[in-house]
């Protein structure tokens, strides 16, 4: 049976072309009419009416005009930086972090404090303390911020409402710990995988710039990864790409630590490399930075075949290889065909 579509509505075009303004507007340092015609396609008396619905709700304005070129002086257009803030903020195990930005980027205040709270809902009110402090400082109030971005470790579900996979922070998957926040921060409260959020800034302004699909790991109190694939963040089946803290590992780590935040990443954050040189007989390793090369060089050699953290390939292995790479792309359930050849369903979103 043949599908039909109908054209999309006169305001909602009007409101994609006003999106798509808005998106080179702030791309440029000031641009005008032509400019704006020529490199988003659209009719010039379409970027007229976009424009001047623009300036209107105050998203942009007149910047100064265009001299030393042929013609009229053109008048050149930019956001507003005024129109709206943006409030980020970052949960760590040890460290809290936070920025308040206007539209244009424009960082207005930020700071990075040490946190002591070991629950959930102690953690929550120190964010909202050090969110309180910035917007004082920034001179702005929680009703203009438009947008707030919270960094967290773990897979947060929206469409559960369930934040899972975030076992470095004792107390955080609890319900409450959800309930606390959005009663903070309201509906505009955004949640992301930190690791992710770092991924998708590396694809915007770091080497990701040059990269269509990149993966971006993280080593620190936890161990991250956020996959990029042909320039989109690349989510999983789960929503749990880049998840690698729960890979299959035969190091040995410590069995209560593993069991709550995942094998790899016990062993090979910071608190698991500090308690291997501590093993290893380092004489006080208060942290993963402090662990120095002497150390390595004086334990046993060990061959790339037979360390513990080397991938197995063989039999008994093979299952676990898989296990491996499946999981940390999130695809769906892999399929293994006759032969041994193995594939695996993306049918979720990425």
């Amino acid at each position: 049976m043949a599908v039909t579509s109908s054209p999309a509505r006169p305001h909602v075009m009007r409101a994609m072309n006003e999106q798509l303004l808005l998106e080179h507007i702030r791309s440029a340092d000031g641009i005008s009419r032509a400019d704006l015609a020529r490199v988003s396609g659209l009719a010039k008396n379409t970027v007229s009416l976009a424009l001047a619905n623009l300036e209107r709700a105050n998203l942009v304005r007149p910047s100064g005009v265009r001299t030393g070129v042929p013609g009229p002086a053109a008048v050149l257009y930019e956001l507003r930086p005024d129109f709206g803030f943006v409030l980020g903020l970052d949960v760590g195990r040890q460290y809290l972090r936070a920025a308040v930005a206007d539209m244009t980027g424009g960082i207005r205040a930020r700071a990075s404090v040490r946190t002591h709270s070991t629950t959930g809902r102690a953690r929550v009110a120190d964010l909202v303390a050090l969110a309180d402090s910035l917007l004082d400082e920034a001179g702005i109030t929680m009703t203009q911020v438009t947008q707030t971005v919270l960094g967290s470790p773990g897979v947060y579900d929206p469409r559960r409402g369930h934040l899972w996979m975030a076992g470095a922070l004792p107390g955080w998957e609890s319900p409450a710990v959800l309930t606390q926040l959005w009663e903070a921060f309201g509906e505009n409260l955004m949640i992301e995988n930190d690791v992710d959020a770092a991924a998708l800034a590396e694809r915007a302004h770091g080497h990701g710039r040059d990269a269509a699909s990149f993966v971006f790991v993280s080593i620190g109190t936890g161990i991250g990864m956020g996959v990029v694939l042909d320039g989109r963040l690349h989510r999983g089946h789960h929503g749990a790409a880049g998840e690698i803290g729960f890979m299959p590992l035969d190091a040995a780590a410590d069995e209560r630590d593993a069991r709550r935040r995942g094998n790899l990443d016990a062993s090979g954050s910071a608190a698991g490399v500090v308690r291997a040189a501590r093993q290893a007989g380092a004489r006080n390793p208060s942290s993963a930075q402090k662990v120095r090369m002497p150390t390595a060089r004086a334990a046993r050699p060990v061959s790339a075949s037979t360390h513990p953290m080397a991938p197995q390939y063989g039999p008994r292995g093979t299952g676990s290889s898989l296990f491996s790479r499946v999981s940390a792309l999130d695809f769906g359930a892999p399929v293994t065909e006759p032969g041994g050849k193995a594939a695996a369903s993306s049918s979720g979103q990425p």
